[in-house]
């Protein structure tokens, strides 16, 4: 206990709270940083100093930091914020390469709690508990010398100048090395912790803010019909439109990948895989708008799409029948004007054991269809392969490839472990479509039938450290954004076979989801679709 009153009774300014967190943070929460850093720059006498000058530099920029957010707010909430923040930040850095942007803010916000408990293990608890929420009670316990307002003011302002100072002649010193670290190396910068976080929080909430104000849904199109024929005639549509979780391209054995994931899916005939598609982000809360929008990965921002007619908006004006079943997290805003239906829980998913499977989201679909007149689009949204929790995306029975990884702590599984887990529930996802194919054969003479399925985005399985998704994409490994596509088409379907099959090796992208939809339902607006990619073709004596 006595030791315990000492460390109590240690008495501090706030400038001085805010130079010991600078240097704790530089130690603490830094470390994947300074590995990747030192991974450019080896240690030794030509680089060292140069090193060292980066902790000189950060320590700064942290005192800035702090600083600044002192002006408006009490330096202990500050600091308390930054700990359990740097803390929770630097176990994902360290362990799994994550990195925090705007996008992955926002995808942990739209993450629901099923999915969030995923990402919570004893490494991670531990790592708050002894670097974030045990020195934020510390700095409660502290006794405060505290000055006049005025005088804390000035401190305050004294300590920004003179960190500012210290940061500017770091980075003049070996001027040379940051000019070429910073230009040559910048995805290394997005692990600067907590700065980079905190700034990423800024932009999130800034866009957040802005998409409260109440905009005018924007319509795309002034008409749209079936250019066909008329609902009730004998060349009804039924499309199943699959959106996959976490797929990467590269794992489907139909892609070429030496394992036989696809056991299924390899013996049906009209099939085509698409093997050079890229994804239009790397998380689902980007991906999955974006790729149903009208806009281009360039050019594609979130709060817009939300307020602008999608591929599935357009398609009900057309009075196609729409039904969107989820058992993922959510459709991300793409639903939200037809038919919605959430399979995440036994209320509606009849096959949970405990986790649902995507297979319920089969159940009661034939009823479904056979109470629609008209086109009918389905789209079923997988929780496919979505990790670090892979080994419970599939019943027991599709553990082929072991042994499995089967914790949370994917650092701490082989890679070939890790990869075996992945692997069998890519093999689910192949009994999956065909199962979805079987449920399309059946109607095939009541309809033309066809099935795509398109995955929202890949995953990192520890390559150069780095596991997950959701990286920056400008930086994201190929395996984050190469992603498989396939178009199954029963013997009724207006997909051109012969011609749909030049394009398997074409390189391709999300981009092309929207054009592709609208001409699988021959639906005839007023835009212009020139310049526009497809993943298929149709059939001309069925074009009007």
């Amino acid at each position: 206990m006595s030791i315990l009153n000492k460390v109590y009774k240690i008495q501090l300014t706030p400038t001085r709270l805010i130079l010991l967190l600078s240097v704790f943070l530089l130690l603490s929460a830094n470390w994947a940083y300074f590995e990747k850093l030192m991974n450019i720059y080896p240690w030794g006498t030509e680089n060292g100093p140069f090193i060292i000058s980066m902790g000189i530099f950060l320590s700064a920029l942290f005192i800035i930091l702090t600083s600044l957010f002192n002006l408006f707010f009490p330096v202990r909430i500050v600091a308390s914020v930054f700990l359990i923040m740097a803390s929770i930040v630097g176990y994902y850095s360290d362990q799994l390469g994550v990195v925090i942007d705007k996008d992955m803010i926002r995808n942990i916000l739209e993450t629901n709690i099923s999915e969030a408990a995923d990402l919570i293990n004893v490494s991670f608890l531990l790592r708050i508990l002894l670097l974030g929420l045990l020195p934020a009670i510390l700095i409660w316990k502290w006794q405060f010398k505290q000055a006049s307002w005025f005088k804390e003011l000035r401190y305050t302002l004294q300590t920004l100048g003179a960190a500012i100072l210290i940061l500017l002649l770091s980075a003049f010193s070996f001027s040379d090395y940051y000019a070429s670290f910073f230009r040559e190396h910048k995805p290394v910068r997005y692990y600067i912790n907590p700065a980079t976080p905190v700034y990423a929080a800024y932009k999130y909430i800034k866009e957040v803010t802005k998409s409260t104000q109440q905009e005018t849904f924007i319509s795309l199109v002034k008409y749209a019909k079936i250019s066909e024929g008329s609902e009730g005639s004998e060349d009804r549509e039924l499309i199943i439109v699959v959106v996959g979780e976490t797929a990467r391209a590269d794992h489907f054995s139909l892609n070429g990948y030496p394992r036989n994931t696809n056991p299924n899916l390899s013996k049906e005939e009209r099939l085509i895989s698409f093997s050079n598609v890229f994804s239009c982000g790397t998380s689902t809360a980007i991906s999955v708008p974006c790729m149903f929008a009208r806009a281009k990965r360039d050019g594609f921002d979130v709060k817009r799409a939300r307020n602008t007619e999608n591929a599935l908006d357009i398609l009900n004006k057309a009075n196609v029948n729409v039904l969107w079943r989820d058992n993922n997290s959510s459709s991300k805003g793409v639903a939200n004007r037809v038919t919605f239906e959430d399979f995440r829980s036994d209320d509606m998913n009849t096959i949970c054991n405990p986790e649902c499977r995507d297979v319920g989201m089969l159940e009661g679909l034939q009823e479904y269809i056979n109470q629609q007149n008209g086109d009918i689009l389905i789209v079923l949204h997988q929780m496919g392969s979505h990790g670090p929790a892979y080994y419970k995306r599939y019943p027991q029975e599709f553990e082929k490839f072991k042994p499995a990884c089967r914790t949370l702590e994917l650092a701490s599984c082989s890679q070939e472990e890790l990869i075996n887990a992945y692997d069998n529930t890519i093999l689910y996802t192949d009994y999956f479509l065909s199962k979805v194919i079987g449920l399309l054969k059946e109607n095939t003479p009541q309809f033309e039938t066809t099935m795509l399925y398109v995955s929202d985005h890949g995953e990192s399985l520890g390559e150069s450290g780095m596991y997950l998704h959701g990286m920056p994409y400008v930086f994201a490994p190929e395996a984050q954004t190469r992603v498989p596509i396939i178009v199954w088409m029963g013997s009724t379907s207006d997909v051109d076979y012969e011609e749909t099959l030049k394009l398997k090796h074409l390189e391709n992208s999300h981009d092309s989801l929207f054009e592709t939809l609208l001409n699988l339902f021959e639906v005839e607006t007023d835009l212009d679709h020139s310049g526009i990619q497809s993943f298929i073709y149709i059939n001309e004596h069925d074009q009007t």
